[in-house]
């Protein structure tokens, strides 16, 4: 789709840009898929033993489906609320959100040491509520497409926004998650359903003004995927609004 239609970002180098995110995704999905023994053993205990709020109450296996998917992903967005709060968890996730250039390849661009932050979310979520296996993979089965659609280099008509936008994470809501200002990056951190006006870190901002990827990671050096694996393991001081405006201060004082 984005090679055939119009995008709402042009970026020069797309085939590089799609091989190098390409091989975050190989070493990503490697890591899931073992980290997803883990997560049947621990999820499979906690059925057994009947562990969580919703082995406590009776209602219809249809409306638990319904609340096991908006639980996984109420509890998927104070994890990734944390990932970007806390410094360590953020120098694993800052690789996701370090593309410049962002589409569909990037939905899936992360450290592979950052499924241990985002899959135990879905122990926690288990053990917290009850779900079962079932719950769990029609999340799955929901949030992956929806994940690459969020981050498609497409123009999406806005009424989808207007639509939809008050429940439902739409591309354009997601989008702003990825502006170099802070102030947007910190904010919209759900994935199906909109916990960010109910929790409050909704931002909004018109797309056409999006400048997308991390200040300190903005040059070509520092998006290769070889230095983005070593790069939780680097000290990379983040750039804010506030430090430029320090720094300029500064330079205006000398």
């Amino acid at each position: 789709m984005e090679q055939l239609l119009n995008t709402s970002f042009k970026f020069k180098n797309r085939s590089q840009h799609l091989f190098q995110n390409l091989l975050f995704q190989a070493t990503f999905v490697v890591a899931n898929y073992f980290f997803a023994m883990l997560l049947v053993l621990c999820v499979g205990w906690l059925n057994e033993n009947r562990v969580g709020l919703l082995y406590l109450v009776q209602i219809p296996y249809w409306l638990k489906l319904i609340l096991s998917v908006a639980l996984v992903d109420m509890t998927t967005y104070w994890f990734h609320r944390m990932a970007h709060r806390i410094p360590l968890l953020w120098r694993l996730h800052r690789i996701h959100h370090s593309d410049t250039s962002v589409d569909a390849s990037t939905a899936l661009r992360a450290h592979p040491i950052e499924v241990l932050v985002f899959g135990t979310s879905n122990i926690v979520a288990a053990g917290l509520f009850g779900l079962d296996f079932i719950g769990l993979g029609l999340y799955f089965l929901i949030v992956i497409p929806v994940f690459l659609l969020q981050h498609t280099n497409v123009q999406f008509p806005r009424w989808i926004d207007t639509a939809f936008g008050w429940i439902f994470v739409t591309p354009g809501y997601h989008k702003v998650h990825h502006e170099q200002n802070q102030y947007y990056t910190d904010s919209n951190y759900a994935d199906i359903f909109v916990w960010d006006r109910l929790f409050g870190t909704y931002r909004s901002k018109p797309l056409n003004e999006i400048v997308y990827g991390l200040k300190e990671f903005d040059n070509d050096k520092m998006q290769s995927f070889l230095f983005q694996m070593k790069s939780p393991f680097i000290n990379i001081k983040r750039i804010t609004p506030e430090n430029l405006l320090k720094n300029d201060s500064q330079d205006h004082n000398l």
